[in-house]
């Protein structure tokens, strides 16, 4: 049977350390709601979700669905199983504290041109989250056969930038 609202809820919060009072005191409601929410009496109000699956760390489907991202392992390609970085695509994931989503899908072709034009990604995506991301860097590393989820970073205001390469 697969699990209810309530129980990711409790789970997810047990996760990130945080009492049934400090996800109220977080979501500014009382610690007998989220014990509520936690035993499926009554549900969080849905234009609460978005604040909750920052607090918990997951994404509101995550939360609702309790299917998780499947972001692929990096893994280093041998030689012969390598295909063309031409072929290749670039994935972005942008997911900011304030509930702003971003992806991006570039494939490296393209990457490799805005490299040697200079250009740098927030230029083309507009999105200074991804400033300090070397996509110089990335594209060596994809060059000599590095495939699957090569950056993961989570800002101190709680932004989350993931960069992966299929």
């Amino acid at each position: 049977m697969d699990m209810t609202l309530g129980k990711r809820i409790a789970q997810y919060r047990k996760e990130k350390g945080l009492t049934q009072e400090a996800l109220a005191q977080a979501m500014n409601v009382s610690a007998q709601a989220v014990s509520k929410w936690e035993n499926d009496q009554t549900c969080p109000d849905i234009t609460s979700l978005p604040q909750l699956s920052r607090i918990l760390g997951v994404t509101v489907d995550e939360l609702l669905s309790g299917k998780t991202e499947n972001l692929p392992a990096v893994t280093m390609q041998p030689i012969e199983n390598r295909k063309a970085v031409e072929e290749m695509i670039l994935r972005i994931i942008v997911d900011s504290a304030d509930g702003d989503k971003v992806r991006v899908n570039l494939p490296m072709a393209l990457v490799k041109v805005a490299i040697e034009l200079g250009m740098e990604m927030p230029q083309v995506s507009g999105n200074n989250s991804l400033k300090n991301i070397d996509f110089k860097q990335i594209f060596d590393l994809v060059s000599h056969g590095a495939i699957g989820n090569l950056v993961e970073v989570e800002s101190a205001d709680g932004d989350t930038v993931r960069i992966f390469v299929e």
